[in-house]
């Protein structure tokens, strides 16, 4: 049984830095593509950022380039560190591992998901 744990979210001003982090077990952590997703209210959840299995490779959605790092430990965790948070960036925050296959790939489609977090809240305020 896959068991995903985030912790990091928070209450902040925009502007201001929060980092998520995704505890799961290192067989998880080293071996599959893991990502962060993100739902705010009335909306789709929405492909935030991916990491390959290899930890090699990493891709993020637009609107959040350049102020968000995501990272894995290959031990126990996963991470997204979030900068220049933005309200428009409030939402729940769902770390997510990937079912698909390859050592490089990363999968921005919710489909290719098959185990989820519980979701930790991120609220910036104006």
């Amino acid at each position: 049984q896959v068991q995903l744990v985030e912790s990091g979210g928070g209450l902040v001003q925009a502007g201001g830095s929060l980092r998520l982090s995704c505890a799961a077990s290192k067989r998880i952590v080293s071996n599959y593509a893991m990502g962060w997703f993100r739902q705010a209210p009335g909306k789709e959840r929405e492909f935030v950022a991916g990491i390959s299995a290899s930890g090699g490779s990493t891709y993020y959605v637009d609107s959040v380039k350049g102020r968000f790092t995501i990272s894995k430990n290959n031990v126990n965790a996963m991470y997204l560190q979030m900068n220049s948070l933005k309200p428009e960036d409030t939402a729940v925050y769902y770390c997510a591992v990937a079912t698909g296959s390859g050592w490089d790939t990363i999968f921005t489609a919710t489909s290719k998901y098959g185990y989820w977090g519980q979701g930790t809240q991120v609220t910036v305020s104006s």
